[in-house]
């Protein structure tokens, strides 16, 4: 069931997987873990780029590494806890090896700073979202003997110029940060606190690095931020500050439309993607692009978090229930073939049982392809933390959870149904999890398909004829058009 309710979970279960690196030629040896939302990962490389210049080379094995780094992520308690629980293990190793240092990077380092360097001694050092660029010199304060960090929020930074190791790169998908930060603050939400406020990539960094991708044999993009429909150049600046922009850069503005045609332009054989949507910045412009380029993937992920108007009024969405079904109605128009995932968010405060049905509802009338469901748990900060009783009892949060798992799982199979019979154009990503002797690739939907291996590589694109399904798996087999 994990395999296709929760994709992010799949994400973070990578921790010791494939996001550690291929063994590098430099003289210091580094060791990154990532956890977290697809930015973590993306930051984990602008990381490796940082420090490849600074003599470390990136290897898998963790006990001959001499920086140990885990990229954190805040937006759930149990992630903290597994960042919690592996800095102990590093630091079992760190007894025997003193001379090996030890970091957080990311979110979970902005907000627990001083806790985890002063009172738990776990690290030697941490380093916010917005502070890579100073890891040289912070490491430089670590063999110096003192204790390093930087958590400053930037209003500026992207690294644009920083180009990326590709960390754990099956060589034929790859990141690509847009935007950094967030500015929507969701009442539940600690990313505004942890990655600080909007700001946005120059369109044409982006559009150079898609490119260099495409040249290095890369057949996809994913184009990455906390909110990538808000994505706004005019030059510089935070989103915020646009209405006092000048005349001329507002009419040359780029926004998220506009950046995804310039992406489609440039690389055409490339299949491009994005993650994530809000459903109150989703504009018709961008729907229209995707349905006018072959190139871009016909699926959008479309946080909802509840299917109550209350709940996502307590939340401070900036939607409601209808204006998020009137703008499923606009995709399934616009894109008659898209598939559409979700975040889902059971038992948050006050919610009742009338609200969760609603969320049920709701459900019923998208019919998702897939979802990523949670129950609330509090995260410190947060507005709804600090204003907001934690009311729902635990057994009643798993239950309602269990409920949205269960439908979600019933339309995964009813949706992936519909494709049986149908001819798939399928990106081999590589070998099945389960055969050797099949491939595994995704649909332009984001659906996995699995089918016998023939003469094709990882990197090519093939006709793949659907004959059976799981509700999280297209099984088919390769014809020839």
């Amino acid at each position: 069931m994990a395999n296709l309710v929760n994709e992010k979970e799949i994400n973070e279960s990578r921790q010791g997987e494939t996001v550690l690196l291929e063994d590098g030629i430099n003289e210091k040896k580094l060791y990154i873990e990532s956890y977290g939302c697809q930015m973590n990962f993306s930051d984990s490389e602008i990381v490796a780029s940082i420090l490849s210049k600074e003599g470390y080379g990136t290897t898998r094995n963790m006990e001959e590494a001499d920086l140990v780094l885990l990229n954190t992520c805040s937006i759930r308690d149990k992630a903290e806890q597994t960042v919690r629980k592996r800095l102990t293990s590093f630091n079992k190793i760190k007894n025997e090896r003193p001379e090996m240092k030890i970091g957080v990077l990311g979110c979970m380092a902005e907000r627990l700073k001083s806790k985890l360097l002063d009172e738990e001694k776990l690290v030697d050092l941490v380093v916010g979202p917005d502070a890579y660029r100073d890891l040289p010199n912070l490491v430089k304060e670590i063999d110096a003997g003192r204790k390093a960090v930087n958590v400053i929020l930037s209003k500026e930074e992207t690294y644009a110029d920083v180009n990326p190791v590709r960390l754990g790169s099956n060589g034929v998908t790859a990141f690509v940060s847009i935007t950094r930060g967030c500015d929507n603050m969701c009442t539940f939400c600690v990313v505004p606190f942890t990655r600080g406020r909007e700001r946005s990539r120059n369109p044409e960094t982006i559009v150079e690095e898609c490119q260099q991708l495409w040249t290095n044999g890369y057949k996809e993009v994913t184009l990455l931020g906390q909110n990538v429909d808000s994505y706004l150049w005019y030059g510089g600046g935070l989103k915020k500050d646009f209405e006092k922009a000048s005349e001329a850069a507002k009419a040359t503005a780029v926004h998220f439309a506009g950046l995804l045609e310039k992406v489609a332009l440039a690389v055409p054989g490339m299949r491009i993607r994005f993650s994530t949507s809000n459903p109150q910045d989703m504009s018709d412009d961008v729907l229209h692009t995707i349905a006018r380029y072959g190139n871009i993937c016909n699926y959008i992920h479309l946080p909802v978090q509840s299917g109550s108007s209350r709940i996502l009024e307590l939340m401070n969405r900036g939607h409601n229930r209808q204006e998020y079904f009137d703008l499923i109605d606009r995709v399934k128009k616009i894109i008659p073939d898209c598939g559409i995932s979700h975040d889902m968010i059971t038992g948050f405060p006050t919610e009742t049982e009338e609200d969760h049905r609603e969320t049920l509802s709701l459900m019923e009338y998208v019919k998702y392809d897939f979802g990523y469901m949670f129950y609330y748990s509090e995260r410190p900060n947060t507005y709804a933390a600090r204003k907001m009783e934690d009311d729902v009892p635990l057994e009643i949060k798993k239950r309602r959870l269990t409920e949205i798992i269960d439908l979600q799982q019933q339309h995964s199979l009813e949706r992936n149904q519909e494709q049986i019979g149908k001819v798939e154009e399928v990106l081999i990503e590589g070998t099945s999890k389960k055969s050797e002797d099949d491939w595994f690739g995704r649909s332009t939907r984001n659906t996995v398909v699995v089918f016998p291996k023939g003469n094709e590589k990882p990197g090519d694109f093939v006709k793949v004829k659907i004959h059976d399904c799981t509700a999280a798996t297209l099984l088919g087999e390769r014809i020839d058009e």
